[in-house]
């Protein structure tokens, strides 16, 4: 008896997924209810938010160093023991992404993040 280990086929790995429905954002409190896709009017009416639980299709890698990732650990264990909140780094980051970029949009050349760029 050969000890041979079986392996999917190439049609396994590389099966087609767009049949399946998109996941749609998990609103962040109960009453909230997200915008359908691709509209643009709902965009215009509300401030942007996070994206927050969906499924992301794009990828960043961002380099942090070890005091950066140890402060953003520290944060997401302080979110989860004083406030209740179990969020992932990738969550913690998108949502403090958000919170510059909405700031930037307000307030321009008189942001934080062009302070800091420029210091």
């Amino acid at each position: 008896m050969p000890r041979r280990v079986s392996l999917p086929a190439a049609d396994d790995l590389f099966r087609p997924t767009a049949d399946k429905p998109a996941v749609r954002a998990v609103p962040d409190s109960p009453g909230e209810k997200p915008a359908p896709a691709g509209s643009s009017e709902a965009a215009a009416a509300k401030p942007k938010r996070a994206s927050g639980r969906i499924r992301h299709d794009e990828k960043m890698t961002v380099y942090v160093t070890a005091d950066e990732l140890l402060a953003i650990e520290q944060t997401r264990l302080r979110l989860r023991a004083e406030h209740g909140l179990a969020v992932d780094r990738g969550r913690l980051t998108r949502e403090a992404l958000h919170l510059v970029l909405e700031e930037f949009e307000a307030h321009g050349e008189d942001s934080a993040l062009v302070r800091r760029l420029r210091a």
